[in-house]
């Protein structure tokens, strides 16, 4: 006949801690932090690029050209860097917060 016997679970006492949970939350916090702050890196470098790659181009009468397209071409490369870096980028994001995860000592 097999052994039914019942046995206390093992519980680490880490996990009872007060501390533990608010250090993993602090830690979280922190995570998060970086993260947003690689995403906006690379929107910002993105947006470089893009505004010099639109440095030498004209718009065609009817619907570009003028004053108002050169003073918010700007405004148009910064959109469309957040868009491109909210679909997932060009990696430069994600190398970026490695490295801070590993300044930070949170690898």
């Amino acid at each position: 006949m097999a052994d039914l016997s019942i046995t206390a679970p093992v519980v680490n006492p880490q996990v009872l801690s007060p501390t533990a949970g608010a250090a993993s939350a602090a830690e979280l916090a922190r995570r998060g932090k970086i993260h947003e702050t690689a995403q906006k890196f690379e929107a910002s470098f993105l947006s470089s690029m893009l505004q010099s790659m639109f440095e030498g181009t004209e718009a065609s009468a009817p619907f570009g050209g003028g004053p108002g397209e050169t003073m918010f071409r700007s405004v148009l490369t910064e959109a469309m860097a957040k868009q491109v870096t909210k679909a997932g980028g060009v990696g430069v994001a994600a190398s970026v917060e490695r490295e801070m995860l590993k300044l930070q000592g949170l690898t």
